[in-house]
This record gives structure tokens, C-alpha cells and sequence, in this order.
């Protein structure tokens, strides 16, 4: 086991953009080094280009449509590192291969557009019903292209052990053909366990594709892994390879959790494919995650989803109306509305995040909230603070046993100005809080993969699932408060008896915080 993290940790520096920063710092230092002794008078020109370079890089991003938090975080990395800030920054900013896909996904929307339009009459119903909600779906369907949907029964899962038996039953279901995108994959009990059912699916005739982000290729999985399963009968790609220094597993990942299967059922949350998502290997304690399943014609919103980003690298056009969702003519009015959508880091539209705002500005009585990661930029912040001031309980679960412990040291830092506003902040005492929800007054809920974190936010590839007056909300409030009993409040004075060293680091990081 040992041998393995070291391995991981190995492989984690090689490929990520880790080991170019080292090759940058290395270089900066020989060059004030080379300054200072046998060719000052061209090393000080060089230097002194870079700063000049710098000057401009500077300008150029406060002048860029971003986050200001970004901004501050690249400006003050450009600036007390000049050589290596600049070099990296430039950089990032001209990779082919992101810009490539942010293209072929505009390009794709198009194409999908005809497939995704909103009946307007829904729209005028929940418009009488909840306004604002309407609101969300105009903007939503009208910009973005995701519509909101009735006719869709939502099933909750607290655990993912209740979500992998299902999805084992659904997989088995499966007639015409299978769609997973997923995150993270490992080999053992429940890889193992979905990967027969889906030989077996292949063959009997139906058509099973799969992919998986190519952060998998660093230990978790071989990197020829997709030529393994397309042996088997079953289309395999890794999204957005990495490759030695020239990519890296952090930026632009597709953190997106999704099967779909036959049109008929989806699912999403943040359960992955490993063993620690149900709790076959303890990692960090007990580990608790959730997920949603759709059944009907939201189904849909995930197809399409799942379509765009496989056919990112794909030359053969695709035949969508194949795999569409039938539609009733009657509205079951029981069943709500749910409204599956996504979050691109090449569209400049901060869906995951203005989903977030919209359930707590218009929050009557609660938000509640679990999340893995708190970084919040300055809108959350605001947003978080002001419901609690007006006096919407707003309540936060988070772990108690975290996964990263950077992760964990600058959420912390965030706590105090949060609990001095009126926000509760618990953490769930038996493990590590993996789950993605929020849930609001027993009419609104949102689960999906998208953390209250900058790389969830604004850089990573993201999906959820907006319900609002389906029963299946009071589900969702009801693991809430159960989840609640096994937590512990924070309070202001835990937070002052932390030590020195962590509340110190905490601080620091907070400066390169979106960078993270």
C-alpha cells in the first residue's frame, strides 16, 4: 500500500504541471544567480525583459471577463515571481487542446439545440407557480439550453451503497444501450461488479459506451485501459488525456457523474466508481455521498449532455434523434419539476454557481447544505452571509475527516466570518462528507457533482439536477436532518483554539486559493 501512494504521489508530480513550475523556479534562480556573477550585463537584460513581460501579462489580466478572485491570485503570483508566474500564466493561456474542445462543445450545442428546447407552457405554469423559479428555467433553457421538464420521477439516494445496487438493477434493465461518464474509476468491487453486467450487455446486443476523465491514468487505471474495453465490445474513451508537464490532472477536468440508459433512467451525484464510495475501503472514515435518479422525460437534459462531450473528439456525425426521450402529452402535476443541467468552463456562464445563488435568494425559511470543500470567492460569500442575516437558517455539513488537508486548512479560514453572520456550520463526525446538495423550505433541492470549491465552480466540467415541488425534496431535507444528528457544531471557540501553524497556512493559501 505504501509503495503504491508513493507511486501515486510520483506519477501526480510528473504529470501535472508541478513538475514545470520546479523547471521555472529552477530557472529564475539561476538567472538572478548568473545576475549577480559571470554574465550580469546580459542576465539583467533578460531579467529585465521579464519584468517588462510581466508589466504587460499584468495589464492583460485585469482587463480579462474573470472572477476578481482569480485575478488577485495570478496578479500576485506574476508579480513576486515574475519569471515563473508570467512564463506559466502564458502558458495556460494558450493550450490548443482546451481551447480545441471549448469550441467543439459551442459547436455540438448547435447541434443538439433542436433536442433541447423548452415547452413553454411549463414554463408559464411554474411561472404561476414560483416566479423565480421560472426565471431560472428562462435562463437556463433560453441561454444555456437546458430545459426544465414534468412528467419526471426523481429517486434519492443518502449512500451509495443504495445508489450502486439500483444502478446494478438498472444497467441489467438496459435494452437498447447504456451511456456512463464518470469521474473517477478504480478497479475492485464496484468497477468489477458494473463492468460484467455491462460485457454481458454488449453482449446481448446492446450498445454500451463509456468514458472517464484522464486524471484515471495516473495509478488509478493503465492508460491503454480504453483499448481494454473497446476488446470487450464496449466504446471507451478517456476525456482529455494527460500527458507529461504539457497537461495536468487539476484544470478543466470532467468532474461530471452521469449514466444514462435507454432514454428512460439517468442518474448523477457524487458518487464515483471506487470502492471508497461504498464504503468497501475506508479511506477517510465513513464515507457519505448522494445521488439522484430520473426516470422520464428530464432523462433527456443527461442524453444530450453525455452526447456533447463524447463526440468532442468524434469526425462521424451523430444520428441524436437515435436516443431520445418520448414525451407525454399530459402533465403528471405531482411529479413537479426538475430541471437536469450542466456547468462548461468555456461557456462564461457560472451555472453551477448561480444555481447556488438563486436557492438562497429566494429561500423563505432554510437552505441546507453539504459539501466536501468550502473556497469560497467573494459573491458566496455575500450570498451565504446575507440569507443568514435576514433570517433564512442556513446550515453547512462538512467533513469531519477530510481528504486533503490544504483542502480542509483554508476552508477553516472561511468559518468564523460565516458563524458571526448566523450560518451553522456542522461537521459530520463519523467521516468524510463527499455529497453535493442543497435543499431549501421542502420545495427546492439541487444534487449534482458540483462542490462549493473555485475548480467546481469555474473550471471544472459539472452537472446537477434542480427539483423543485417534487416529494422527492422532502427526501432530500430528511437525510439532511438525520446526517445532521451524527455532526458536531463548530463554534468560534474551536476555531480560536486551533494552532498557530494551521491557522497561519490557512491564510496563506487563501491568496492562491483559486489557484489550488
Amino acid at each position: 500500500m505504501k509503495a503504491k501512494k508513493a507511486k501515486s504521489g510520483i506519477f501526480k508530480i510528473i504529470f501535472s504541471r508541478t513538475a514545470l513550475v520546479a523547471a521555472l523556479l529552477l530557472f529564475q534562480i539561476g538567472l538572478m544567480i548568473a545576475t549577480i556573477t559571470s554574465i550580469e550585463q546580459y542576465a539583467f537584460s533578460v531579467y529585465v525583459g521579464f519584468i517588462i513581460l510581466s508589466m504587460i501579462v499584468i495589464i492583460y489580466i485585469i482587463n480579462r471577463k474573470e472572477n476578481p478572485a482569480f485575478k488577485m491570485s495570478w496578479i500576485l503570483f506574476v508579480t513576486f515571481i515574475p519569471i515563473v508566474g508570467t512564463v506559466f500564466y502564458i502558458f495556460m493561456q494558450i493550450q490548443p487542446g482546451t481551447r480545441y474542445i471549448g469550441k467543439r462543445l459551442s459547436v455540438l450545442g448547435n447541434k443538439t439545440k433542436p433536442y433541447m428546447t423548452q415547452n413553454d407552457t411549463i414554463i408559464e405554469e411554474l411561472r404561476i407557480s414560483k416566479p423565480a423559479n421560472a426565471n431560472l428555467a428562462h435562463y437556463l433553457s433560453k441561454q444555456v439550453g437546458f430545459p426544465v421538464h414534468r412528467n419526471t420521477k426523481v429517486t434519492y439516494f443518502k449512500i451509495g451503497e443504495e445508489k450502486f445496487e439500483e444502478l446494478k438493477c438498472q444497467l441489467e434493465l438496459a435494452k437498447h444501450y447504456i451511456f456512463m461518464e464518470y469521474f473517477i474509476v478504480e478497479e475492485g468491487v464496484m468497477w468489477d461488479s458494473i463492468l460484467e453486467i455491462l460485457k454481458r450487455k454488449v453482449e446481448e446486443g446492446v450498445e454500451v459506451r463509456f468514458m472517464y476523465d484522464g486524471m484515471c491514468s495516473i495509478v488509478l487505471l493503465p492508460y491503454q485501459y480504453p483499448k481494454e474495453l473497446e476488446a470487450v465490445g464496449i466504446r471507451c474513451k478517456m476525456f482529455s488525456p494527460i500527458k507529461p508537464v504539457l497537461s495536468t490532472h487539476q484544470n478543466n477536468r470532467d468532474h461530471r457523474k452521469i449514466c444514462v440508459i435507454d432514454g428512460q433512467v439517468a442518474f448523477t451525484g457524487g458518487i464515483n466508481l471506487a470502492d471508497e464510495y461504498i464504503n468497501e475501503k475506508e479511506r477517510f472514515g465513513h464515507w457519505k455521498d448522494t445521488a439522484v435518479m430520473l426516470q422520464g422525460e428530464a432523462v433527456q437534459n443527461f442524453t444530450m449532455m453525455f452526447l456533447q462531450m463524447w463526440n468532442v473528439t468524434e469526425k462521424k456525425e451523430e444520428n441524436f434523434e437515435k436516443y431520445l426521450t418520448p414525451k407525454s402529452k399530459e402533465f403528471r402535476r405531482e411529479l413537479g419539476y426538475v430541471l437536469p443541467y450542466g456547468d462548461s468552463p468555456y461557456d462564461n456562464e457560472n451555472i453551477g454557481e448561480q444555481v447556488y445563488f438563486h436557492i438562497l435568494n429566494h429561500a423563505k425559511k432554510y437552505v441546507h447544505i453539504m459539501t466536501p470543500y468550502l473556497i469560497l470567492d467573494n459573491e458566496m460569500v455575500t450570498n451565504l452571509t446575507y440569507a443568514a442575516k435576514c433570517g433564512i437558517e442556513v446550515i453547512i455539513i462538512m467533513p469531519h475527516i477530510p481528504d486533503k488537508w490544504y483542502a480542509f486548512v483554508l476552508a477553516k479560514t472561511y468559518y468564523e466570518e460565516l458563524i458571526n453572520a448566523g450560518v451553522h456550520i456542522y461537521e459530520y463526525t463519523p467521516g468524510f462528507v463527499h455529497a453535493k446538495v442543497f435543499v431549501s423550505d421542502d420545495d427546492t433541492a439541487t444534487v449534482g457533482t458540483i462542490n462549493l470549491d473555485y475548480r467546481s465552480l469555474y473550471l471544472h466540467f459539472e452537472c446537477g439536477t434542480f427539483i423543485y415541488n417534487n416529494q422527492v425534496v422532502r427526501d432530500i431535507e430528511k437525510d439532511f436532518q438525520e446526517t445532521l444528528k451524527k455532526c458536531q457544531k463548530v463554534t468560534i471557540t474551536d476555531l480560536r483554539m486551533r494552532g498557530v501553524i494551521e491557522t497561519v497556512t490557512g491564510r496563506v493559501l487563501r491568496l492562491i486559493a483559486p489557484l489550488m
